[in-house]
């Protein structure tokens, strides 16, 4: 009998023991049994298709109270828009120079002024002068004596009393006597004083008529004889526009041609000038060249300002004409409006250029020739933003 129960706990432990071992693979097989029939609802859901909007298309109520015009062919010469820089005339800058040494004692300009010529400009105190004028008088002392002894031998030798050699002498030491006084004359004259007026200060006055562009002496300050020039004087009645042009664009550009000049000063008014140069080295770090355009300035033209310089080409270009009205300008870009399929309009950026006679402006790349376009733009967006 106890044999009987010991043969049954053995039994039941293994049992037990065969359960613990036989489940967790039993809920194993089923946990994966469960994953593998839902891969389905794992699945990403399917993608909906949205149709691209166009946000330049638009759609109004009312289409029909939009008049719309033609884009007519227009035919004119290429232009080339380059910026620039207005710089004053090389040639006609004139240094103010001194052939004198001395201290500068008053200045009677400014940098910028405007001068005319023989305008005095600054006056120096200088030993020169007094040498000059030193040397000028003793000159003249020694040709009285020369002349005084020339007239005494002449009479003497008209008498008999003095050889022909003596004469000759005389009249000689007369001659040199008279070169002296002419150079020590001439002398003063070009230190910038006047002989018959002995004084020890030179006024330096200006050598044209022009503006004051640089200045390199002060007050109580030292001049060098042909040292620096104290001033520059400019003649900006003519002005340079100096313009960086790219290598690709230069067969547009020939010299003697002319171009519009525009200022961004005076971005209304117009001014043309004339290309005197184009430059024979080429920018290797930008690839441009320098195209002169010399300008005849009304007296509002300023060295330093900056320029937009318009070279017309000769070749004709086809281009589009549409009416002014047509143009709508946002976020510095010109657009305009064409009917498009179901009552609808799109907005299509274009290029614009000049505006022609009649009030209508030329179209230089966007629609084509023949092309529908709303006469009225603003109206149109305005009725869209509503």
């Amino acid at each position: 009998m106890a044999a009987e129960i010991g043969c049954a706990g053995n039994a039941r432990l293994w049992t037990l023991a065969w359960l613990l071992v036989v489940t967790p693979m039993l809920l194993a097989c089923a946990a994966c049994s469960s994953a593998h029939g839902n891969q389905s609802a794992e699945a990403p859901p399917p993608a909906k298709i949205v149709p691209d909007v166009n946000v330049n298309l638009f759609s109004v109520d009312h289409p029909e109270q939009f008049p719309l015009a033609e884009a007519v062919p227009h035919s004119a010469a290429s232009q080339l828009v380059v910026t620039g820089t207005v710089n004053p005339d090389i040639a006609r800058s004139v240094p103010v120079i001194s052939l004198a040494t001395g201290r500068v004692v008053a200045i009677h300009v400014r940098l910028g002024d405007t001068v005319k010529k023989g305008q005095t400009l600054l006056s120096i105190r200088s030993d020169d002068v007094g040498s000059g004028f030193s040397d000028y008088r003793k000159a003249v002392a020694d040709e009285v004596l020369a002349r005084t002894q020339l007239q005494r031998a002449t009479d003497l030798y008209n008498h008999g009393a003095l050889s022909q050699n003596d004469l000759q002498i005389a009249q000689d030491t007369e001659d040199k006597a008279k070169v002296d006084v002419e150079t020590t004359e001439e002398h003063l004259r070009l230190l910038g004083n006047d002989p018959s007026e002995p004084k020890g200060i030179l006024d330096i006055d200006a050598p044209i008529s022009g503006v004051i562009t640089d200045q390199q002496v002060t007050n109580a300050g030292g001049v060098q004889g042909l040292g620096s020039s104290p001033f520059t004087i400019t003649d900006l009645s003519y002005v340079w526009v100096v313009c960086d042009v790219y290598e690709n664009d230069l067969p547009n550009v020939r010299v003697g041609e002319t171009a519009e000049i525009k200022l961004n000063a005076y971005p209304n008014q117009a001014f043309t000038g004339k290309i005197s140069n184009i430059g024979a080295l080429l920018d290797s770090t930008i690839r441009t060249a320098k195209v002169r355009v010399e300008v005849r300035n009304p007296g509002m033209i300023r060295p330093g300002m900056f320029a937009t310089a318009t070279f017309t080409g000769l070749k004709k270009q086809m281009h589009t004409l549409i009416p002014s009205s047509a143009v709508l300008r946002i976020h510095d870009r010109d657009w305009v409006y064409v009917p498009a399929p179901d009552s609808k309009f799109r907005r299509i950026e274009v290029v614009s250029g000049d505006i022609t006679a009649g009030n209508n402006q030329e179209i230089i790349s966007g629609i084509a020739p023949g092309q529908k376009i709303v006469t009225n733009a603003l109206a149109l967006e305005r009725t869209i933003s509503q």
